[in-house]
């Protein structure tokens, strides 16, 4: 293609003038003014109480604002699964709940994502389109441009905020992937925390994902351990836990003030990686996908067709030259990969499974036909950041580490339990997302951003077990329960004026199988990736794929655009770009005025340079010394940076005479960290290289009792990825030992534990001590020392 000329550059700026113009004038239809200020008092005031007139305060529900009987909502959301995943739209795995909620209701075949999990949400809760609220990208990965902070900003209220302002009570459960890296340690700020979002109650994980048995856990704003059991006595399982607790909530919720609805946003951390579910799921599915992606792809789509969630004359596109086929692969891979599949089938099933136990029980208390569910399928297609070999530890991925296939073999039975941070390879996320190409992050095709979606409200929805078609995407939820409820987004909101809402309300489908669509223009943008839907079309630019990191850098301006008819052309199969020069110019305009128009600009296709903590604000910069107190947890976003980087971790302790022993200072824990620890009546420096090498500096002799510094130099060959270091150990100011860690973690230690002083909690980062091994003497300090 043609460079873009100067005309293209004058008419998106002329697009992006006339865009805010258009949404300044579009916000003053809305009512009202939110909160709403004081009212004037209307009784009268004597000198006694004998000759006044009190006024009884209202209570903040429903009716009080005219709303009269408005549903309950559940939201459900499950994390990076594929369209062809769940059973309910042809995929393999049984899902009876999602069957239940759409023969309850209805079944949405043309709905869309992201592609990418913190964006979604972002655009879930408000409305609004991903960059439009600054999150063009996952927080970790942000920038200093508007559409990438990272930071919702307050102009943009979610729908929770609004549905508060009418008497709802709201509560998530699970992940809460919108938190600034920089403002999740205890000193905040919380504007973007469950509460600071329109929720009254938050139990779940702050992050991208967590270890499904021992979860980063967070209770409104304080951290948790885990128990050791589920509230069945069943062993501990994050997808059960936050089951037990929503249900807990609404039950509670209707004991207490049955006058207030309830907002359930469940969140799950399932299906993303780690996939951890207890064995009896796994061993349901053993044997099943014995014969691979390609075969699965097959058995699919027959069933989407038979199911007619895929049209009869769709075709199944073909599987990318850069995934292996099944049948060409050895033995003992064939075996790795199959039960990973097997562990990934289970942990869906699982997830559907808790999901159904929260249906059940909004059944039980007779508030079925009142509820609107809303059940997502994903947030975007399922995830090929196993790589191409499947990966033990996530960490590997995150951290371009590889690992070696007998390491695998050697750890099949124990694939699914905390022993493993597992992710199954990228061509089952393909095959997951049947029909359609590619997988998650690719926003330019719908492997990356079709998803299923099931809607039931008895009350509300005549239809029982219909299909939808029309083209709807995850911004048109909120103004969906806005319309439902009977409210409109404030012009203003907290003293501040309001962005429009984007999306448009899906309610027009609900009774109208027939109905046109209302959505008829939608950008798609993520690292790259491009592509434009406008009146049955679909130009698409692929620019990157998650398991290939040699791919050459891309022109972002002049991509290889493709052009499909996608109202003739269901899954993306036939790209006309050649046949239609002059739609396809068409549409690669309206994707650069759509752009301009929503924040998208400027195009970045960098991945794990964005990921540099230099492109955010940090808690940390400046500084080259750090002093905490005992018992302190941190984040990694709010913590010392010592990748590849000389420091100095010191420790002053007192031993009692009988000894002590203990941790010092760790960050991470099984799948990737290193701490300093007293055990044995020896100081201990452990490197955990994300499970694949192992480096132990241990002292020659044992520490001596009483008042002692401890401390443990490290010394960085150099300032670059990946390097060694050479580590002394020190009581006081004596040497005691010494050696090497021959390679370090370059870019994330950890994606859910934190930074602990005086103890470990989450998992264990080495072997031989039981958590949380709470030091023993008395810890007065731990100082971080940057050299």
């Amino acid at each position: 293609m043609p460079p873009i000329s100067r005309r293209i550059v004058c008419f998106l700026t002329t697009a992006f003038v006339f865009a805010n113009v258009h949404s300044l004038l579009s916000s003053c239809g809305a009512q009202e003014l939110l909160p709403r200020p004081e009212e004037s008092f209307k009784g009268k005031i004597g000198l006694t109480y004998k000759d006044s007139e009190a006024v009884k305060p209202q209570l903040k529900i429903p009716a009080t604002f005219g709303l009269e009987d408005p549903p309950n909502i559940l939201l459900v959301l499950i994390d990076d699964a594929g369209y062809g995943q769940f059973g309910t739209f042809g995929g393999g795995i049984p899902t009876p709940t999602m069957d239940r909620i759409a023969d309850n209701g209805l079944r949405y075949t043309r709905f869309h994502t992201t592609a990418l999990c913190s964006p979604t949400r972002a655009a879930l809760l408000t409305g609004r389109n991903h960059h439009s609220v600054a999150s063009g990208v996952i927080g970790e990965a942000g920038t200093g441009f508007p559409g990438y902070t990272g930071i919702i900003p307050a102009s943009a209220a979610t729908m929770a905020e609004v549905l508060r302002e009418y008497g709802y009570a709201n509560a998530w459960f699970g992940k809460n992937h919108n938190v600034p890296d920089w403002e999740t340690s205890i000193v905040g700020p919380f504007d973007r925390w469950a509460d600071g979002l329109g929720f009254d109650y938050f139990y779940g994980f702050v992050g991208g994902d967590t270890d499904q048995f021992h979860p980063a856990l967070v209770e409104n704003r304080k951290r948790l351990e885990p128990p050791e059991t589920n509230e069945d006595g069943s062993p501990y399982h994050f997808t059960t836990d936050i089951a037990d607790h929503a249900i807990r909530m609404i039950r509670a919720s209707q004991a207490v003030a049955p006058q207030r609805p309830f907002f359930v946003y469940f969140a799950t951390g399932a299906t993303h990686a780690p996939h951890q579910v207890p064995q009896e799921w796994i061993e349901k599915f053993k044997g099943q996908f014995d014969d691979g992606w390609d075969a699965y792809r097959e058995k699919t789509i027959a069933r989407q067709k038979e199911l007619g969630v895929v049209p009869k004359d769709a075709k199944l596109t073909p599987r990318p030259d850069s995934l292996p086929a099944w049948d060409s692969l050895p033995e003992d891979e064939k075996r790795v990969y199959a039960r990973m599949m097997e562990v990934f089938a289970g942990f869906t099933s699982h997830t559907d499974h808790e999901v159904g136990r929260l249906v059940d029980a909004i059944d039980e208390m007779g508030e079925l036909d009142n509820t609107l569910i809303i059940y997502m399928a994903g947030d975007n297609g399922s995830s090929a950041e196993g790589g191409l070999s499947g990966l033990l530890n996530e960490m590997t991925f995150f951290n371009a580490i590889p690992e070696p296939l007998d390491k695998k073999l050697a750890a099949i039975d124990t694939l699914g339990t905390d022993r493993n941070y597992n992710h199954f390879p990228a061509a089952w996320a393909w095959a997951m997302d049947t029909p359609f190409q590619w997988t998650k992050q690719i926003a330019s095709h719908f492997g990356g951003t079709r998803n299923g979606l099931a809607i039931s409200w008895p009350k509300g929805i005549q239809a029982r077990g219909e299909i939808r078609d029309q083209f709807h995407h995850v911004i048109d939820i909120a103004p969906t329960i806005l319309e439902i409820v009977g409210v409109e987004l404030p012009v203003e909101f907290d003293g501040v004026a309001q962005k429009p809402i984007e999306g448009v309300s899906m309610v027009y489908t609900f009774d109208d199988g027939s109905a046109e669509d209302r959505r008829t223009t939608q950008y798609f943008e993520m690292l790259g990736n491009q592509g434009i839907y406008h009146d049955g079309w679909m130009a698409s630019a692929l620019c990157g794929i998650p398991w290939d990191s040699e791919s050459p850098p891309r022109d972002l301006l002049n991509m290889d655009w493709e052009l499909y008819h996608v109202d003739e052309d269901f899954t993306q199969a036939n790209d006309l770009a050649k046949d239609h020069p002059e739609k396809l110019q068409e549409l690669v305009k309206l994707f650069f005025a759509e752009a301009a128009r929503y924040q998208v600009l400027p195009l970045d296709d960098r991945k794990t340079q964005r990921l540099d903590v230099a492109n955010r604000p940090s808690l940390t910069a400046g500084r080259d010394s750090f002093t905490y107190p005992n018992l302190i947890r941190l984040p990694e976003g709010a913590a010392p940076d010592l990748k590849h980087r000389s420091h100095t971790i010191s420790a002053r302790v007192t031993l009692p005479e009988t000894g002590g022993e203990g941790m010092l200072l760790t960050q991470g824990g099984r799948f990737a960290g290193y701490g300093l620890m007293v055990k044995d009546g020896r100081l201990v420096y452990h490197y955990n290289l994300a499970g694949v090498e192992r480096f132990t500096i241990e002292s020659e002799e044992r520490i001596p009792t009483g008042e002692v510094t401890l401390k443990a130099v490290y010394v960085t060959d150099e300032d670059k990825p990946f390097s060694g270091a050479s580590v002394t150990l020190f009581v006081d100011d004596k040497k005691v030992g010494e050696g090497r860690v021959e390679k370090s973690i370059p870019n994330r230690v950890t994606l859910d534990e934190t930074f602990d002083v005086g103890f470990d909690t989450g998992t264990p980062v080495m072997d031989g001590y039981d958590m949380p091994f709470k030091f023993t003497g008395q810890l007065k300090s731990v100082t971080v020392d940057l050299n």
